[in-house]
C-alpha cells in the first residue's frame, strides 16, 4: 500500500483546486435577478445574449455540416477520418442515425429560411426548437463540455463515489459516483447530468444498466426549470410544497424503476466487454473518507497537461453539438408537430379520464389531454393546463410533467444522441411507467395540500 507521505503538496492541490472550481461552476447556487442558478448557467446566458440573433444560424450551420460530414464518411468508406479517431467515431454512424442527421439538416434549413409548411417552421414547432431550445443547448454544451473535466478528471468523482457507495448501491443499485450526476442535474440542468453520465459510461465507469438507469432516472429537472413550470400555471407561491412533491415522486421512481424492465433487463456489462469491474470494496487500514481521498489523489496525479484538458473539453463540446443537436432537431420537431397539429396525444390521454375521475381530480378531460403530451416537450402540459381554474389540477399536472423526465425535445433527444444504451422504445416505456408511478403519489399529496 502506498505511503501517505508519497503525495506532495502539489498532488493535493492538483485534486483540491480543480475540484473546488468544478463544484463552484456546476453545483453552487447563485442568486440572480431571475432566481437561483449556477455559474455555468450564468455563462450560458451571457453567451446567448452576446450571440443573440446569430445562434439560430450557427445551429443550422452546425447541424448541416454534421449531416454533410456524415454522408462523406459513409461515401468514403471505413477509412475516412481514420487519422483522427474522435472524428472517425463521431461521423461513422449507423444508417438510421445518418438519415436522422440528414433529416435534421433539412428541417433546420427549412425552419431558418421559413421554407415549406408552417407546421415545420411555426412558432410552436420549428421556431421553438431552432430559435429557443437549441440556443440554450448550444450555450450549455459550450461551457459544460469545456469544464466537465474539472468534475471528472481530478479525483472528485473518486472521493464522492467512495463516500456515497453505501447509500447509492443498496437503494438504487448504482455506484456512489452517480450521486454527482444527480446533483449536477438537480442544481444545474438535466442536460449536464446526461453529458456527465454518457462520458463516464464511455470511460468505463458505468455498466450499460447503470448508465441507462442514471440517464433516465437521475438526470432530474433543475430547480430553476421547476420554478419556471410552476410560475407558468400561476402557482409560484406554492413552489416549496410543489418541489417537495416532485422530490417525493422522484425518489419513489428511483427506487422502483431500476428493479423493473426495461432497465432491469439491461446488460450489466461495460462499454467494452473486456472492461474490468470497478472495485468498490474498502481495503483494511482505510475508511470511506481516507480511501476515497487516496483514490482522488491517485487520479489527480495523472492530470498534468493543460493541452489535454482543453482538447478533451473541446471534444466534449463537438460531441454534443454535432452528435446530439441533430437528434434533438429531428425527433423534437416531429414530436412537436404531432402534439401541435394532430389529436394523437388527446386520443392517448383518453384512458386517463376515468383515472382522474376516480382520483377526484377536477377537469379530468382537460387534465387527461396533457398527461402524455409531455413526451414531446416538458413545457407543453403547463401551457395547456394554465387556463384551467382548479388550482389542484394545475398543481398535479405541473408536478407530473416535471416528474416524467423523458421528453423528446431535450433529455429524450439527448439520450438517443448519446452513447447511453437506450432506444426510443425504451424511452417511451420508461416515460409511461414513470407517469403511472408518479401520478397517484402526486394526486395524494395534492389532496393533502388543497
Amino acid at each position: 500500500m502506498e505511503n501517505k507521505n508519497s503525495y506532495t503538496i502539489a498532488d493535493h492541490l492538483r485534486f483540491i483546486l480543480p475540484s473546488i472550481l468544478g463544484i463552484f461552476l456546476f453545483m453552487t447556487p447563485v442568486a440572480t435577478d431571475g432566481g437561483m442558478t449556477i455559474p455555468i448557467a450564468i455563462l450560458a446566458d451571457w453567451i446567448q445574449a452576446l450571440l443573440a440573433g446569430r445562434l439560430s444560424a450557427i445551429m443550422m450551420v452546425i447541424i448541416t455540416i454534421t449531416a454533410i460530414l456524415t454522408v462523406i464518411a459513409r461515401a468514403g468508406g471505413p477509412d475516412t477520418f481514420k487519422k483522427t479517431p474522435f472524428f472517425h467515431q463521431l461521423f461513422h454512424v449507423r444508417t438510421f442515425w445518418m438519415i436522422t442527421r440528414i433529416l435534421a439538416a433539412v428541417f433546420a434549413i427549412m425552419v431558418y429560411f421559413r421554407l415549406g409548411p408552417e407546421a415545420i417552421h411555426g412558432p410552436n414547432t420549428g421556431q421553438l426548437l431552432l430559435g429557443d431550445l437549441l440556443h440554450v443547448l448550444f450555450a450549455v454544451f459550450l461551457f459544460a463540455g469545456l469544464f466537465l473535466p474539472l468534475l471528472m478528471n481530478y479525483g472528485l468523482l473518486d472521493l464522492v463515489g467512495t463516500l456515497m457507495t453505501k447509500i447509492m448501491r443498496p437503494l438504487f443499485r448504482l455506484p456512489g459516483r452517480s450521486s454527482i450526476d444527480s446533483l449536477a442535474s438537480w442544481i444545474g440542468d438535466g442536460t449536464i447530468g446526461v453529458l456527465l453520465t454518457s462520458k463516464q459510461y464511455q470511460d468505463g465507469y458505468y455498466t450499460k444498466r447503470e448508465a441507462a438507469i442514471i440517464g433516465t432516472t437521475f438526470s432530474v429537472v433543475s430547480i430553476t426549470f421547476t420554478l419556471v413550470v410552476i410560475s407558468e400555471v400561476g402557482l409560484s407561491y406554492m413552489f416549496v410544497p410543489f418541489y417537495l412533491t416532485v422530490i417525493a415522486a422522484g425518489i419513489v421512481c428511483a427506487l422502483i424503476m431500476p428493479r423493473i424492465p426495461p432497465l432491469s433487463k439491461k446488460a450489466n456489462t461495460y462499454i467494452s466487454e473486456a472492461e474490468s469491474s470497478i472495485e468498490e470494496d474498502i481495503p483494511s487500514g482505510h475508511n470511506s473518507l481516507t480511501f476515497g481521498y487516496k483514490k482522488a489523489l491517485d487520479q489527480a496525479k495523472d492530470e498534468t497537461s493543460v493541452y489535454k484538458f482543453f482538447k478533451e473539453g473541446g471534444q466534449n463540446i463537438l460531441d454534443m453539438w454535432m452528435g446530439v443537436a441533430p437528434i434533438v432537431m429531428a425527433f423534437g420537431l416531429i414530436a412537436l408537430i404531432i402534439a401541435e397539429y394532430t389529436p394523437v396525444f388527446t386520443w392517448l390521454g383518453l384512458p386517463f379520464i376515468p383515472l382522474f375521475e376516480l382520483m377526484q381530480v377536477p377537469y379530468a378531460k382537460e387534465a387527461s389531454e396533457t398527461v402524455l403530451i409531455g413526451f414531446a416537450d416538458m413545457f407543453l402540459p403547463a401551457i395547456l393546463i394554465a387556463s384551467v381554474e382548479a388550482e389542484i389540477t394545475k398543481f398535479i399536472i405541473a408536478a407530473l410533467s416535471v416528474s416524467q423526465l423523458i421528453y423528446m425535445s431535450e433529455v429524450g433527444g439527448l439520450l438517443l444522441g448519446s452513447r447511453i444504451p437506450v432506444s426510443f422504445k425504451d424511452l417511451a416505456i420508461i416515460f409511461l411507467l414513470r407517469t403511472l408511478i408518479c401520478l397517484p403519489i402526486i394526486v395524494l399529496i395534492a389532496h393533502l395540500i388543497f
